[in-house]
């Protein structure tokens, strides 16, 4: 799977790691859906971190594309759950 973190770059996370990111992008989400910021920055640091170790940064040449879009790192929760609402991925 390609991730593009938005500011940061491209990383592929090849299957094994997979399960693990699923997790934590579960708890991401709940948080999220919680409006619960505390929650939301810990889940969402461990979800980077995760990717940034177990995955493969991309070169600026590699012009495949992400299948998942990630926000920056610095994003709030207000401006995250305001984004997947946007593409509908959670209720408005």
């Amino acid at each position: 799977m390609i991730i593009r973190i938005f500011g940061e770059g491209q990383y592929e996370l090849l299957e094994p790691a997979l399960a693990r990111f699923h997790e934590l992008d579960a708890d991401s989400e709940g948080a999220v859906i919680d409006g619960d910021s505390e929650r939301f920055h810990y889940a969402y640091d461990r979800l980077l971190e995760h990717i940034r170790t177990q995955g493969t940064r991309l070169t600026a040449d590699d012009l495949r594309p992400s299948e998942l879009l990630l926000p920056p790192a610095d994003s709030s929760v207000t401006e995250v759950a305001r984004e997947m609402q946007a593409l509908e991925l959670i209720p408005g």
